[in-house]
């Protein structure tokens, strides 16, 4: 049986920065083992989905913005910067940059957390349309639609971690 340490240390960041999903998803047990992307993907998401709004907020706040900063200055966790470099937001013009960047401001203040999307499939012009498209959504569409794209994101991180998942 996997242990509580060895589960937190390998699936504590599927939902960026937050381990404590993993950690609860853990102790409301039992884990279920062989251990597949289904299977762990379900218990991560029945936390996160039990969370608080402030905690669902906060792993919402956790994630970087698309091309932001963080992703210029080299401070993107490994798998973010494998998710964004495969969209092409590592290799944007100083024109797709700057509306980026100001598309980020925008979606920021109007919502209180940063744009959030499963980009894996995705090349920067979807990317963009969907940001152009969404930041006109209310605050309470806007945050239904970033959480299922947090839960979208971890199933996809877990896929790449358990492959023989169904």
């Amino acid at each position: 049986m996997v242990s509580r340490e060895d589960f937190v240390s390998r699936f504590g960041g599927v939902f960026e920065h937050s381990p404590f999903i993993a950690e609860r998803a853990y102790d409301a047990g039992p884990v279920i083992e062989p251990l597949t992307a289904a299977g762990v993907h379900a218990s991560l998401t029945a936390i996160f989905r039990a969370a608080s709004p402030q905690e669902r907020l906060g792993v919402l706040n956790a994630h970087p913005d698309l091309a932001g900063r963080l992703a210029i200055s080299g401070e993107l966790t490994e798998d973010s910067r494998k998710e964004q470099a495969g969209a092409g937001l590592d290799r944007l013009s100083p024109a797709e940059y700057a509306r980026f960047t100001e598309l980020n401001s925008i979606y920021v203040e109007k919502f209180g957390f940063p744009f959030i999307i499963a980009v894996k499939g995705l090349g920067k012009d979807d990317i963009l349309s969907a940001f152009e498209t969404r930041i006109g959504n209310d605050r309470h569409e806007e945050f239904v639609t970033a959480t299922a794209q947090v839960e979208r994101i971890a199933l996809l991180r877990l896929t790449s971690m358990l492959p023989e998942a169904e």
